[in-house]
């Protein structure tokens, strides 16, 4: 992706990359485990992913590192998710433009239509993280080859 980056867009690219997990993610991983409302496969992406940051693509697609995860929960608490917004769900990313993405204890990964966190309004993008990364990396695959943003 970056290879052709400025020669198409006329500035360098910036951060874009899928960083491993090292020990400090995964032992933030663990302890996020603990947290009940936390997929469990989110508990397997964290063990091996350390975070993804693709500021290039689109207005920029993030999925944060489990220490910042942990760290928003611990101090802002969970999201409301669900039909009646009860269930509490975990802020594990946002793209560039504000918008934050958040997994439901079922694994469904919401994106809220606002900035805001505070009673959110939240549309459903995937069944559950696998989905969710598979539209991200045809998010890229898609900025590759035209230059469009992708999906999400």
């Amino acid at each position: 992706m970056t290879d052709e980056f400025e020669r198409r867009h006329g500035f360098p690219s910036g951060a874009n990359e899928v960083r491993v997990a090292d020990h400090a993610d995964q032992v933030a991983a663990r302890t996020l485990a603990q947290v009940s409302i936390m997929p469990a496969d989110l508990g397997t992406f964290y063990d091996s992913i350390g975070d993804v940051t693709w500021e290039d693509v689109g207005n920029g697609y993030f999925v944060d590192p489990a220490a910042d995860v942990l760290l928003r929960f611990q101090q802002y608490g969970a999201v409301g998710v669900g039909a009646d917004q009860k269930d509490g769900g975990l802020v594990i990313g946002s793209n560039g433009g504000g918008l934050s993405y958040v997994a439901s204890p079922g694994g469904v990964i919401y994106r809220t239509r606002t900035a805001s966190l505070d009673e959110p309004e939240l549309d459903q993008v995937a069944d559950d993280l696998r989905q969710f990364l598979e539209l991200l990396e045809q998010s890229l695959t898609r900025f590759v080859a035209d230059g469009e943003p992708g999906c999400l």
